[in-house]
């Protein structure tokens, strides 16, 4: 057989093979499909439930956080209302004891009101001292018919080292200014319970006896220093009140001796020894030298800052020019005063 008639032969049995699987295929097996809609319910409700869970969360967040916010609010008013009520306690306290402190004087007054001769004049807080008046507080000094000044309301220190202190002047609210003028620094000004000058006139009337000044300092952190001069006296006015002191002691420095000998002076009245207005520079009335060592009737400033400046409630021997003292107090009693 020859290999043409091969080939043909071949060939007309793919055609007859083809023809066939063309009339009658073989079905083809496929992989089962899964019910569709089964599958989207499912992921449907658990998006649902997940959907509600996140809103419940946020939902309880947002009531916490309510519930907190109102707690948080409730604290704040409590300790609002304690404090408040502690102010009134305190408040109320203080108005006691200084109606207490009045009574009790009032009562003195009346058990020794009688007909005083010249020994039994009161002339200060030392004389007041004497007569039994050992109550620190407010009290009138009676007037003077030789000076012919009037009588005059007086803060009496009658605890501190000893009693028997009249307080000249008092620095602790910073409420009250202290840059006034000649006649405001002659006749006195301010509030004899809170922040005062008690006025050049009746500093020179009541210092016409040996005196002792005492100088009582506190500052923004709580510490006291004092300085006393056991000789201090004041000029009259034709004299510009010029101050003479001596013999100091104490642990805050001797920063007034350097205003030793020297006139007062205020805005508008330079009567300092320096080509400066040192009462101008320095905002206050004062014994200025050149300028100072001390500013005690300077710019109240709260927490010692005025670095800027020197015109602050200064003492430079405890805090230097930059520092603005808290509290101050300037104090003065007789030599021969017995506690």
């Amino acid at each position: 057989m020859s290999l043409l008639t091969v080939t043909l032969s071949v060939t007309l049995l793919l055609l007859v093979l083809t023809e066939a699987w063309a009339q009658n295929p073989r079905k083809r097996l496929a992989p089962p499909k899964p019910p569709k809609a089964q599958c989207c319910d499912e992921v449907r409700s658990l998006k649902l439930q997940v959907a509600n869970l996140t809103s419940l969360l946020e939902e309880l967040g947002r009531k916490q956080e309510t519930d907190l916010m109102n707690v948080v609010r409730q604290m704040i008013e409590l300790d609002k209302q304690n404090r408040q009520q502690e102010s009134r306690v305190t408040e109320a306290e203080s108005k006691y004891s200084e109606i207490n402190n009045r009574v009790e004087i009032m009562q003195l007054q009346a058990a020794q009101s009688v007909t005083q001769t010249t020994s039994d004049a009161i002339y200060d807080c030392a004389s007041l001292y004497t007569k039994n008046y050992k109550i620190s507080g407010e009290y009138k000094l009676p007037a003077d018919d030789f000076l012919g000044t009037p009588e005059i309301d007086v803060f009496c220190d009658m605890e501190s080292n000893g009693g028997g202190w009249t307080l000249i002047q008092r620095r602790k609210v910073g409420l009250t200014s202290f840059n006034r003028d000649w006649k405001q620094y002659k006749n006195g000004f301010g509030t004899i319970r809170g922040d005062f000058w008690l006025g050049n006139e009746n500093i020179f009337r009541l210092t016409r006896q040996p005196s002792i000044l005492r100088i009582e300092m506190e500052d923004w952190e709580g510490q006291t220093r004092y300085a006393e001069y056991s000789y201090f006296t004041v000029k009259n006015e034709l004299n510009s009140y010029k101050l003479f002191i001596a013999n100091y002691s104490g642990n805050a420095g001797d920063s007034l001796r350097y205003h030793n000998n020297t006139n007062f002076s205020t805005k508008g009245k330079d009567n300092d020894k320096c080509v400066d207005d040192c009462a101008s520079l320095r905002k206050g009335g004062y014994w200025y030298n050149c300028c100072t060592d001390s500013n005690l009737n300077g710019v109240f400033y709260r927490y010692g800052d005025h670095s800027k400046s020197t015109d602050g409630i200064n003492w430079y021997g405890w805090h230097g020019p930059n520092y603005s003292l808290k509290r101050v107090e300037m104090k003065i009693r007789p030599q021969n005063f017995q506690p």
